[in-house]
């Protein structure tokens, strides 16, 4: 009588590539340069209705950028240091470009901006330290291109960083395939899309000027009356603008995600990113 053989062990889950891996010193700078965003973005929720900061609206802003700006280049070049090697570079400039070049394509109008399917994939497959650089790049490169340089592209570089990375962080990395990836990558779009307009919108409310309309920011009002004037600003402002981009990135995921996952995928592989660049000496 025969023993029947055991059956064979399924294959271990293949281990996500990652263009940049995220080392201590890159994980403090990311935390430290989102923690200055935090402040940055949320500061008119954070002080105190007798702080001197609302006596120095018109420079705020500037002062922001300034201060994002430095910390948003600490970040990309420890980032780099722990590993962003030639082959990422080249794939970062390939997307970043795209993502550039797609962004006038709609020309805002509607909220239709075809980049943003582009870095949700882009992230998902890179993972969130490619993903927080190609965002901030992709929007440095785009207001270069489409002349939207200001105080504000700093919160831009940033918001659009935290968006890119976000979806490198989503779950299933390795087992999650086909219509269920897609769905939830749909699903993280059309949140993450109304989560940036409302970001960006308070880079912009805080100095509208509490005499010009009943819902801009108070100073002197207390946090929860200023958070009613912020959610009635950004229903009059831009949810239409805000709903246009989270439909854009849903139909373009749905339709082009596919192909797209595949292309990153299989691109990714062959660079073959953590493995290290040689010169073979030449011969005789």
């Amino acid at each position: 009588m025969t023993t029947p053989s055991p059956a064979p062990r399924p294959a271990p889950a293949p281990r996500p590539v990652r263009a940049v891996r995220l080392g201590p010193r890159s994980l403090a700078a990311l935390s430290l340069v989102s923690a200055v965003g935090v402040v940055a973005f949320c500061w008119p929720f954070l002080a105190p209705p007798t702080s001197r900061l609302s006596a120095h609206a018109e420079d705020a802003p500037w002062l922001f950028a300034g201060l994002l700006l430095l910390m948003i280049a600490v970040v990309a070049a420890t980032i780099s240091e722990s590993g962003l090697g030639p082959k990422a570079v080249a794939m970062l400039g390939v997307l970043a470009a795209t993502g550039a070049a797609l962004r006038p394509v709609g020309a805002g109008t509607a909220g239709i901006e075809p980049m943003f399917f582009l870095m949700v994939l882009s992230g998902r497959v890179l993972g969130p330290g490619f993903g927080f650089v190609l965002g901030s790049v992709t929007m440095f490169a785009s207001a270069l291109l489409t002349g939207g340089v200001g105080p504000w592209l700093p919160f831009q570089m940033l918001a659009m960083g935290w968006f890119t990375m976000g979806a490198g962080l989503l779950p299933g990395q390795t087992r999650l395939r086909g219509r269920a990836e897609l769905l939830l990558l749909a699903a993280y779009g059309f949140c993450a899309a109304f989560a940036y307009g409302t970001v960006m919108n308070l880079a912009g409310w805080p100095f509208m000027g509490s005499g010009t309309s009943n819902i801009a920011f108070d100073a002197h009002a207390s946090v929860p009356a200023n958070l009613a004037r912020f959610a009635a600003y950004c229903l009059a402002t831009s949810l239409g603008w805000d709903l246009g981009r989270a439909l854009c990135t849903v139909v373009l995921t749905l339709a082009l995600g596919p192909v797209l996952l595949r292309a990153l995928r299989r691109a990714t592989r062959r660079a073959a990113f953590e493995t290290a660049v040689t010169f073979d000496a030449p011969a005789g």
